[in-house]
């Protein structure tokens, strides 16, 4: 089993780009505090990559900054490549599939993100003709 599961803040803004088939990749780095204190009663910190996918990516590049705090789930994933010198470089990245947004932000920037979300979770309904209703007091903050 390959399961991820940490709350982090970013230490830089999401960096957005599109592939060659327009889908969209946000990525950026995370810091996560360990839960014990080293010999010198500190707290450790450890630092990850972060890649998510689509509507998410977007979606993190407009509403996330340095210092936002997240909730990250998806799995881990290895992967190696050549520098400019020829050497052999091996990175290990979080890929996201989900990501919950845990700074606070005005109300305003809250109903936007439901209504992306609701847009998204109402595709696979009209492929099959059906419409699905949401009132105000199904969504919570």
């Amino acid at each position: 089993m390959n399961k991820f599961i940490g709350i982090g803040r970013l230490t830089k803004d999401p960096e957005l780009r599109y592939t060659q088939s327009e889908k969209a990749v946000a990525s950026f780095d995370i810091a996560i505090n360990r839960a014990f204190k080293n010999k010198d009663g500190e707290k450790e910190t450890d630092f990850f990559k972060v890649v998510i996918w689509n509507k998410q990516a977007e979606n993190c590049k407009k509403y996330l900054t340095k210092g936002s705090q997240v909730a990250i789930e998806g799995e881990l994933q290895n992967r190696s490549y050549e520098n400019d010198k020829g050497e052999k470089r091996y990175i290990t990245e979080i890929i996201a599939s989900s990501i919950e947004f845990l700074t606070p932000k005005s109300n305003e920037v809250k109903e936007e993100i439901v209504e992306s979300e609701v847009k998204d979770e109402d595709e696979p309904f009209k492929e099959f003709g059906d419409t699905v209703e949401i009132a105000d007091e199904d969504l919570a903050f």
